[in-house]
């Protein structure tokens, strides 16, 4: 059986289609040939950086900027090179020369970061003091930008314009930075609820990024954080407003500067103008340090902080704890008492001076070779803290250089004495041991015990080597007793045996003539 014929018209549509084919894969072809052409040969598109991962150190706006987030991305085209709306998504347009010149401005307290003229800096404020103590007022991160001197000066705003919280504020803990929402007015922008703040797309001065700084487009509503430490003190705004004292009493000129940072913040050289005034010029300000200064349960200055130890400064009494105080706080110590026990109690100066901290940064590092000639000199100011039998005499004994000590090692044993010929054989001279005793009996007790006299000094019968008098024997002992000691034996014996017992029995014949 043949097989039937396709239809004329069949075979028609099916070379139609296939040229339809054709053509649109030339079509295609000659598109991709233009799109490429155009990549080669047009302008390229603005570049974004990428978007920070929301498991980044990104956090939400809240209350007022000392809660924002951090984040560290940044707009490769410049904070308003296609700046949008965080919440409409629309393009703002470019911004006009005179906004991008302010955008220089705000970020430090001068221009071009140049030093802040002394006369502008909070009063009492050293040159190159380099800030308020860092443990009162913990180190902050500004990253904001705000330029005082254009809104105090050209605006006509003053400090409660924005900080109006300072008239009513009595603890230091509180917050005085303004909120979101105090910036709305002049900067068309809406912090009323700040997970979904509102800008003005066609204001530049309205952007997230004019004044947060590193802020990128593609970071929605986030911002970077503002850190503003809590400060270690007590201080109350409004009692000091009330007594009218102004701003610039302890800020300095801020109206001159731009971005006000921790150099502005108070200095206790300019609190003390007041605190340690005359009673008629004071009134009710104390001089206690209590009053501004934390305290412990016990009474003292809180001296330990998260941010640091908290120390006095040069200026105040020259009691900078630096490395000279060591031996310097004596005479701080002498002339006010008072003022070291406002931080330290009588026991913390105790525990060094009874012998049982012992710091050991007391001495230089070679005084093992030094300290016998310091003993000698001033044996009172080492028993200040050393004990003799339980410090000086162990270390001795180790080291060999005592009669008690280990006699293994003979050969090798030091000398604390001057030579035998000068400490102990004749003729006596200062440097002999006898004038040594006679001078200062407690510095040889120190090391040496009753026994070590009697060796040489004792009588044969009481176990020495004999003194060499009749009756008592021959002997290599020495007899200890002065010239014309015999004519007044007498009234020694009778005020005090025992010495004599110690190297004489009740027997001894020599005595029998004493009594």
């Amino acid at each position: 059986m043949k097989p039937q014929a396709r239809p004329l018209f069949s075979r028609a549509a099916s070379r139609s289609s296939r040229r339809l084919q054709r053509e649109s894969l030339w079509l295609l072809a000659f598109g991709c040939m233009c799109a490429v052409a155009l990549a080669l040969c047009g302008k390229t598109p603005t570049a974004f950086a990428d978007p920070t991962p929301a498991s980044s150190a990104l956090i939400a706006n809240s209350a007022d900027a000392g809660t924002e987030l951090d984040t560290e991305s940044e707009n490769d085209a410049g904070p308003f090179g296609e700046a949008r709306d965080p919440i409409s998504n629309t393009a703002a347009p470019a911004a006009p020369s005179n906004v991008m010149a302010r955008l220089a401005h705000g970020l430090a307290a001068e221009p071009d970061g140049k030093p802040v003229p002394e006369i502008d800096r909070p009063p009492g404020a050293l040159p190159d003091d380099h800030g308020p103590s860092s443990v009162i007022f913990p180190v902050q991160e500004i990253t904001l930008r705000f330029n005082h001197a254009r809104h105090v000066k050209e605006l006509g705003l003053t400090c409660t314009t924005c900080h109006e919280k300072a008239k009513t504020s009595h603890l230091a803990d509180d917050s005085l930075l303004p909120p979101a929402t105090r910036c709305d007015a002049c900067h068309a922008t809406d912090h009323r609820d700040l997970s979904q703040v509102k800008t003005d797309a066609s204001d530049p001065v309205g952007q997230c990024a004019f004044c947060h700084l590193g802020y990128s487009s593609s970071d929605g509503n986030r911002v970077r954080q503002v850190r503003v430490p809590k400060p270690n003190l007590r201080f109350d705004h409004a009692l000091h407003s009330s007594r009218n004292i102004g701003c610039a009493q302890c800020h300095g000129e801020v109206e001159n500067l731009e971005l006000a940072t921790r150099d502005q913040l108070p200095r206790m050289r300019a609190c003390l103008n007041c605190h340690q005034a005359p009673s008629a010029a004071a009134g009710k300000a104390r001089s206690d340090c209590r009053t501004c200064h934390l305290t412990e349960p016990s009474g003292m200055l809180q001296v330990s902080f998260n941010a640091g130890a908290l120390s006095p400064p040069t200026w105040l009494h020259d009691s900078s704890h630096g490395p000279d105080w060591l031996d310097r706080h004596k005479l701080i110590a002498g002339n006010d008492s008072r003022f070291c026990g406002n931080c330290h109690s009588e026991k913390y100066c105790a525990d060094c001076h009874d012998g049982r901290v012992r710091p050991r940064n007391v001495h230089p590092n070679d005084f093992i070779s030094m300290h016998p000639v310091a003993a000698r000199e001033n044996q009172q100011k080492c028993t200040s803290c050393h004990r003799e039998q339980s410090f000086c005499l162990t270390c001795h004994q180790r080291s060999g250089v005592t009669m008690s000590g280990p006699f293994s090692n003979a050969a090798d044993r030091g000398r604390f004495h001057p030579p035998k010929s000068e400490w102990t054989d004749g003729p006596r001279t200062p440097r002999h041991h006898a004038w040594e005793a006679e001078r200062n009996i407690s510095a040889c007790v120190s090391c040496h015990v009753e026994r070590d006299c009697a060796i040489c000094h004792a009588t044969a019968a009481a176990g020495g080597r004999g003194t060499g008098i009749a009756p008592a024997g021959g002997g290599r002992g020495t007899d200890p007793h002065p010239l014309g000691f015999q004519s007044r034996c007498a009234s020694a014996l009778r005020q005090n045996a025992r010495p004599c017992l110690v190297c004489h029995l009740p027997t001894d014949p020599n005595l029998q003539n004493c009594r």
